[in-house]
This record gives structure tokens, C-alpha cells and sequence, in this order.
């Protein structure tokens, strides 16, 4: 019973963030509806989580944060594992210069600080989340990279693969057919825990005012403003908060489960 609540629980988290994500804008919410007599206001039974320092209700903005911080982690996966793929595959399939020079592209990246080069890159292209997703993609394709490069080179090498060249069959084939398929599991996880990563990163992003910009929601955006009400208003950084932590701790602990579950070592 143990074991079944530390997957359930996180998985029910995890559902309902992305139903939330998915059918929030249909429900009857006003994330920016202003009452100026409920500014500051703490939870009560009427709003579960209280107002801001506008007077905008909480509950409904983390809603329409979900929406946001899933959306940037879904457009940065999604660009991040299919460039990062290719890259990586199709540098260790060729090898020689080209495997030379994609290694040492990898390498630059990886010299500086991921968070670091995403926030310059959004001072450059400016607040928004299009921008956001761009640049944690720049940052994010490199570890997809590296995985793929390591676990095609061991691939390349197997009997199957070598019964393929040996047939004449075309090189975007072999990897299509016979390389691809079995890089999915470690590719499934870690894109589960780069998913954590994109989160925490797009709330900081946000959160130094370089993500999504106001009256959009984003649970960043919303600690930083209540950073200023902590000892007025707690609610204003606790509930954001701890949607952010919820969401963060169920990817990470889902995504053990599942490579446990794949049996796939780390490297």
C-alpha cells in the first residue's frame, strides 16, 4: 500500500496539472479581475488561497500558471529531445570530423552555466514565452545530445545493425528502424526529469521578469510579487510556492519509478 501512494499520489498530481494545463481556459475563472477591497486578503472559505496585492484571486492565477509552465516545458522537450536526437545520433553514426565538431559544439555549451546562458538569451530576445522557449531549448538539446551519441555508438556495433548495413540498407533507415526504437527508454527518462529542470527554470525566468510578461500568469511571476508581502501576506508566496515544489517533487519521483521500472542505469 506504501509503494502504490508514492506513485499515485504524485501521478494524480501530475494529471491534474495537465488537465488544468489543457482545459483550464474553460473554466469559469477571472485571474485578472481586480477587487480592491480584497487586496492582501488571506484564504477564507469563499477564495481557498486568498488575494494578491491587487486583488486578484490566487487560486485562479495558479490555474492559469499551470497552463504556462506547462506549455514552456512541453514546446522545450518537444524541440530539445527531437534536435538533441538527431544531433547526437548522427554524430556518432558518421563519426570522424563531423562526430569532431559536434562534440566540440556540445562541449561549448556545456561550458557555461545552463541557467546562465538561458537568462542571457532572454535579456537578448526580450520577455515572452515564445522567447522562454527558445532559449531553455538552446540550453536543454545538449544533455539529449550526449545521451544519444553515447547509446548510438554502443548501438552501431550491434548484430542487427550490422545485418542492416550488410543488406545496403540507406543510413536514415538504419537509424529510423533499428537505432531509434531502442534509445526511446533512456530518452524517456530523461526527458521526465528534464521536464523538472524546465519548470524550475521557467519560474525563474519569470521570476527575474524575464519570462511570461503581466497580466499573464506564471507561478515565477508570482512569488517575486509576493516577495514584497511576506510578513503581510504569505499566502501571496506560499501557494505558488507550493504549486511549483508539488509539481517538481511528482516529475522527479515519477521519473525514478520509471527508470526503475525501464531498468535503465544512469551513465
Amino acid at each position: 500500500m506504501h509503494n502504490k501512494s508514492q506513485i499515485l499520489i504524485p501521478a494524480f498530481i501530475l494529471i491534474l496539472w495537465f488537465a488544468l494545463a489543457i482545459f483550464g481556459s474553460w473554466l469559469p475563472l477571472e485571474p485578472n479581475h481586480i477587487i480592491l477591497p480584497k487586496i492582501l486578503e488571506g484564504p477564507s472559505s469563499v477564495e481557498w488561497l486568498g488575494y494578491d496585492d491587487l486583488g486578484r484571486p490566487i487560486l485562479d492565477r495558479i490555474i492559469m500558471g499551470a497552463q504556462t509552465s506547462f506549455y514552456v516545458a512541453f514546446g522545450v522537450i518537444l524541440v530539445s529531445v527531437t534536435v538533441g536526437t538527431l544531433i547526437g545520433a548522427i554524430s556518432a553514426w558518421f563519426g570522424g570530423y563531423i562526430d569532431l565538431l559536434i562534440v566540440r559544439l556540445m562541449d561549448v555549451f556545456l561550458a557555461f552555466p545552463g541557467i546562465l546562458l538561458a537568462i542571457a538569451l532572454s535579456g537578448i530576445l526580450g520577455p515572452g514565452i515564445e522567447n522562454v522557449v527558445f532559449a531553455l531549448s538552446v540550453v536543454g538539446w545538449v544533455g539529449f545530445a550526449r545521451l544519444a551519441r553515447a547509446q548510438t555508438l554502443s548501438l552501431k556495433q550491434r548484430e542487427h545493425v550490422l545485418a542492416a548495413i550488410a543488406l545496403g540498407a540507406r543510413t536514415p533507415r538504419i537509424l529510423w528502424y533499428h537505432i531509434l526504437p531502442l534509445l526511446l527508454a533512456p530518452l524517456i527518462i530523461e526527458a521526465t526529469f528534464g521536464i523538472a529542470g524546465i519548470v524550475i527554470a521557467e519560474a525563474g525566468l519569470s521570476f527575474l521578469g524575464l519570462g511570461v510578461q503581466p497580466p499573464t500568469a506564471s507561478w515565477g511571476s508570482m512569488i517575486r510579487d509576493g516577495t514584497s508581502y511576506m510578513l503581510v501576506a504569505p499566502h501571496m508566496v506560499l501557494a505558488p510556492g507550493l504549486a511549483l515544489l508539488l509539481v517538481v517533487l511528482s516529475v522527479n519521483i515519477l521519473g525514478d519509478k520509471l527508470r526503475d521500472y525501464l531498468d535503465v542505469k544512469s551513465h
